[in-house]
């Protein structure tokens, strides 16, 4: 594993909602700024201040500029330098991740007007999950469709469980690393699991667009096929009206039924500690989901060292953590409650006697894009 980034390089992080722009100089942000609520535009004025404020900060000028874009395809498995043509098949690729792609692009827009003559570099989600093995990442589809239509399990939230995975065995201070075993856990609006041998992911929660996997705050997670099909099917629902319920009306949002749209676990958590029965079945399915699908990560390794949180949920939400602890017991996890509701950041949160370490850690995902970004320009290969 190669350390951290040394040049200084300007993170543009385009999340479904908000953007995130960053300063990291020697594996450290020294600036952020976040744009909460973003509205996905590149002349968004927020977006083009923060970029200006950061054009003109004091200090060693930035070597590049990183933007964080989901969707990689089977063309992209590494950070990749920007041009016409790597911009077109981000644009292409929009299809399979509408939330997230075309906010991409509108970071990588503004950015060049504030920071043209610096090297633009995309930096893709689903390129840690390139190393998934045939039998992780095949659908049992008919051949000429995948093909065709290069169907496959791609994975998404890469850039935060490649960090979170190498942050763990560093805090860990795990003397083989190549046999370290971690199931990373991103939870925020959109969520994913991912199984992490040696820092290569091995299998994970999201498949061939963002939609699959766990309970997410407006998402669906993994439904059954069949339910997709008899839904389109003689016309009961148009497949546009299928689409939106999935993204947009799915989830937490759905399940919980408050007056706040959006799917909030904070407000989850509150209605459910006043005993709405709506939110206290979101957080049943939610955890339901969540345990069964760390349980498979950790099937996917013959095992499980490290249990590792991130994210909006993952960090901030102790009862999600302590709720997911308790269903996994039978694994060797177990956390210590006091432990637990005083995390910040980057803690150990485990039980003293438990045989799994498990940890709550602030995202990395603008240290990691810096990480990439330094190598790219240094010439080194990707450490995967």
């Amino acid at each position: 594993m190669t350390g951290p980034a040394t040049v200084p390089v300007v993170v543009v992080n385009a999340g479904s909602s908000s953007l995130k722009l960053s300063v990291v100089i020697d594996g450290a942000v020294t600036t952020r700024e976040v744009l909460d609520p973003w509205d996905g535009s590149a002349t968004a004025p927020g977006l083009r201040a923060g970029l200006d404020r950061l054009a003109s900060l004091p200090g060693p000028p930035p070597a590049a500029v990183g933007h964080r874009v989901v969707h990689g395809g089977q063309r992209f498995t590494s950070a990749t330098l920007i041009d016409a043509d790597v911009l077109a098949e981000i644009g292409r690729l929009a299809a399979l991740a509408p939330l997230h792609q075309p906010r991409a692009l509108a970071g990588i827009e503004a950015a060049q007007a504030s920071f043209g003559h610096l090297p633009q570099v995309a930096c893709f989600d689903t390129a840690f999950h390139a190393t998934l093995p045939p039998r992780a990442r095949t659908y049992p589809l008919p051949a000429t469709w995948r093909d065709r239509f290069g169907l496959r399990k791609f994975g998404f939230h890469g850039l935060s469980h490649s960090y979170a995975a190498r942050r763990a065995a560093a805090l860990l201070h795990i003397d083989e690393p190549g046999r370290f075993r971690a199931v990373t856990c991103h939870l925020g609006a959109g969520s994913s699991l991912a199984a992490v041998t040696g820092g290569h992911s091995v299998e994970t929660t999201m498949g061939f667009t963002p939609l699959d996997g766990l309970v997410m705050a407006t998402r669906s997670g993994s439904i059954d096929p069949g339910l997709i099909v008899w839904l389109a099917d003689q016309r009961r629902l148009g497949v546009a009206e299928v689409a939106d319920g999935l993204e947009h009306r799915s989830g937490l949002a759905a399940l919980a039924d408050l007056a706040e749209p959006g799917g909030d676990m904070r407000a989850v958590v509150a209605a459910a500690e006043r005993g709405e029965g709506a939110a206290l079945l979101a957080l049943d399915v939610h955890t339901h989901r969540l345990v069964a699908g760390i349980a498979a990560m950790a099937a996917a390794m013959n095992g499980i060292d490290a249990l590792v949180f991130t994210g909006g949920i993952g960090e901030h939400m102790p009862v999600v953590r302590a709720a997911a602890a308790a269903g996994l017991r039978f694994l060797g996890v177990d956390v210590d409650p006091g432990r637990n509701l005083a995390a910040r950041a980057d803690a150990d949160i485990s039980a003293d006697e438990a045989a799994v370490r498990t940890l709550v850690l602030t995202a990395g995902e603008d240290l990691e894009i810096a990480r990439e970004v330094s190598e790219l320009l240094s010439g080194d290969e990707p450490a995967r």
